[in-house]
């Protein structure tokens, strides 16, 4: 059996499989939802990000 019969049969056989499974694909929008996220929190943005700079410089030195 050359390669070239060794494809087409595998081609054929993943065709019948997809035609056997009843699946149209995948659906990307299925789980998509709208709305707003709000966060409340008594540390202000630039203790927050002095904070993240932090957690930045022990990463780094850790490496």
């Amino acid at each position: 059996m050359g390669f070239g019969s060794y494809d087409e049969s595998e081609q054929e056989r993943q065709q019948s499989n997809d035609e056997d499974d009843g699946s149209e694909g995948v659906e990307s929008h299925e789980h998509e939802h709208e709305g707003t996220v709000t966060v409340e929190s008594d540390v202000s943005t630039d203790a927050l990000v002095d904070r993240l700079g932090e957690m930045k410089d022990d990463d780094e030195d850790d490496a």
